[in-house]
């Protein structure tokens, strides 16, 4: 599998260009960015063969089977649906669009195409997920009563484009996209909003620097999404699901190849659990390729993602921020 990059984003070498290396048979053949001199440096440090002008000019390239897609949040659905016309696998960064009409537009499109658009929810793909997973839905827990996420850590240079409204910029966005999905695939059912309250950016308030909301969950259970770029919450990183018979709770979900602490109790007896496995970004990469092979490996398919925008979309109006643009 060729790949080409769209962008020369700080995220690329670990989403990427590491991985790449790891997995058989993927190959990072070109690269395009807004400046050329940028692709030309990003492709020098990387090993990247070709180089092109535009991205316009990089999904022309009929070698190429894929793209890998971290641009900017406002601009995914736009090129997510250039690279699917111009017959192109997409692995499009987190989140996967600006909001949840534009996530129809691009499930829409991929339906039918014969293609496989994955968005990078890096995290779902570690077997610790899957083991998060079985816990909160195998009963073990008893009856579900609550469901936390939270994924807070700071960015205080307020210059950065993750707090650029006309970018689809934000807390919830950024950080916050991580947790609603987490809640959402652990929670007993789908989740409904009941109240958000945003701490915004003095200087836009259209942004929120912090995010927490409150959600119904079937069964009469509560949800609980916490999120911040910057706020007293420095850093936090953790899944809880609380049920009748006990509790489960996971530091760091996202990255658990570099630290997680996974601990179970039910019936008063706790227990540590430890499951190992690669980067979450070769495990991720792995299972791209596999659904471009043909196999049901895509975990974070747009029907997924089209649920994620959806209540990220009812968090903000409830928050009384407007969705993004």
């Amino acid at each position: 599998m060729r790949i080409g990059v769209l962008g020369a984003a700080r995220i690329a070498p670990a989403a990427l260009m590491r991985p790449a290396r790891a997995v058989d048979g993927v190959e990072v053949a070109a690269v395009a960015a807004r400046e050329r001199s940028r692709a030309e440096a990003f492709a020098a440090k990387h090993g990247v063969p070709t180089v092109y002008d535009s991205y316009a000019d990089l999904l022309a390239d009929s070698s190429l089977d894929a793209v890998y897609l971290p641009l900017p949040n406002g601009l995914h659905a736009q090129w997510t649906l250039a690279a699917l016309e111009a017959g192109k696998h997409v692995l499009c960064e987190k989140p996967f669009t600006a909001n949840a009409a534009q996530a129809r537009e691009v499930a829409a499109a991929a339906e039918g195409s014969g293609l496989v658009v994955m968005e990078a929810f890096h995290y779902r793909y570690h077997p610790q997920t899957q083991r998060m997973i079985e816990i909160a839905h195998d009963g073990s827990l008893g009856t579900v009563r609550r469901v936390e996420t939270a994924m807070c850590f700071p960015l205080p240079m307020f210059s950065d484009i993750r707090y650029d409204f006309g970018l689809a910029g934000g807390a919830l966005m950024d950080a916050g996209c991580y947790a609603v999905h987490c809640l959402r695939m652990l929670a007993p059912g789908d989740p409904v909003v009941e109240e958000a309250t945003a701490l915004p950016l003095r200087r836009d308030r259209r942004i929120d620097r912090a995010m927490t909301a409150r959600l119904r969950l079937p069964g009469g259970a509560t949800g609980h999404v916490h999120t911040s770029m910057w706020s007293s919450a420095l850093l936090r990183i953790r899944a809880r699901v609380v049920g009748d018979r006990g509790t489960m709770t996971v530091t760091n979900f996202i990255a658990p190849q570099f630290f997680s602490r996974f601990s179970v109790t039910v019936d008063g007896r706790r227990r540590r659990e430890q499951i190992k496995g690669e980067a979450t970004y070769v495990h991720q990469l792995r299972a791209f390729a596999a659904a471009v092979a043909g196999e049901p490996a895509n975990l974070t398919p747009p029907s997924d993602s089209v649920a994620t925008m959806s209540l990220i979309d009812d968090i903000y109006t409830a928050a009384g921020l407007p969705l993004r643009p």
